[in-house]
């Protein structure tokens, strides 16, 4: 091999290793950890080893390099990994223990209704949620994200899940969809001292994707009990999301929003609007006389609660 074919495939194993590939696959699955898939290994590095395959011109000879070799092989082959994991194996099979679903669905959905049910308090209710391992999302988020604001004021915002700011500070909308939401309450006279503010997953999804439908399943007997708790006089649904889950809107968010829905907390019967995504305005900013429209709305209805 060219010394330039040699560097561009030691290029392409490091591209391939900072990728997190560590494997090769065939079309037929391999136990690479058996014993019998230990022999063909042990076979491979034997021919590696013998005299006729020692490299043309090398002045160190076969025995001298034999025992490092040898040493090298038993270090490196898959019973050796088998017997000593690296810190690395054991920090990525926690992982993945930790992140496991449970393995029946109806059980962690039936463990959170049970949980959310013994709540109390919004306190209780954020202890209950941060010691609840029936989500697969809390094992790759960095904190709960639970809520924001006043939990006595009369309105309250729900939006989806939190995003990577929100799972920084362990905050709802913090990031730049947080700061047009603050902007859009102050132009109805409300900040975060008179609205309470959650989302209905309380851990960050990786890499922002969308909830799967057993996480949103399995979280919304916590966003129930907190509403319930928080007993707030308005709804207001931010995006789709929010609308189809708690309200259960059927149609598209430009048919939902702006519309009056009856919201029942389970002790009485609220007022409940949709309205656009604060994310979704700010990639569509001429969207945004829509949402001014709902908010006008919300600050109509609160200035006649009876209504």
């Amino acid at each position: 091999m060219t010394p330039e074919r040699s560097n561009a495939a030691r290029d392409l194993l490091a591209f391939y290793l900072e990728a997190g590939v560590d494997a090769l696959v065939d079309d037929a699955p391999v136990n690479r950890l058996g014993a019998d898939a230990l022999e063909p290994t042990r076979a491979a590095a034997e021919r590696r080893l013998s005299p006729s395959t020692a490299l043309p011109g090398s002045e160190e000879s076969f025995e001298a390099r034999a025992p490092q070799a040898r040493a090298r092989f038993e270090r490196e082959s898959p019973a050796a990994s088998a017997r000593a994991p690296s810190r690395a194996d054991r920090a990525s099979s926690q992982l993945f223990a930790a992140a496991t679903p449970p393995a029946a669905p109806e059980a962690a959905v039936m463990a959170a209704r049970d949980a959310a049910r013994t709540a109390t308090s919004l306190t209780d209710l954020a202890g209950i949620l941060s010691r609840f391992e029936g989500c697969p999302l809390k094992a790759t988020a960095s904190r709960l994200v639970f809520a924001d604001g006043n939990p006595q004021s009369a309105v309250m915002f729900v939006g989806e899940a939190p995003g990577a700011e929100e799972d920084r500070e362990g905050l709802p909308f913090v990031g730049r969809s947080g700061r047009l939401l603050d902007r859009m309450m102050a132009a109805i006279g409300l900040d975060r001292q008179s609205a309470y503010i959650a989302n209905i997953i309380p851990w960050r999804p990786p890499g922002n994707r969308t909830p799967t439908p057993l996480e949103s399943q399995t979280c919304l007997p916590f966003i129930l009990r907190q509403i319930e708790l928080a007993d707030p006089d308005i709804l207001v649904c931010l995006g789709a999301p929010a609308a189809q889950t708690l309200i259960g809107a059927k149609e598209g968010i430009m048919k939902t929003r702006g519309r009056w829905f009856t919201y029942h907390t389970g002790s009485r019967e609220i007022r409940a609007i949709a309205t656009l995504h604060p994310a979704y305005l700010l990639r569509q900013p001429l969207a945004k006389r829509l949402a001014w429209r709902d908010f006008l709305a919300i600050k109509a209805t609160l200035a006649r609660p009876d209504t």
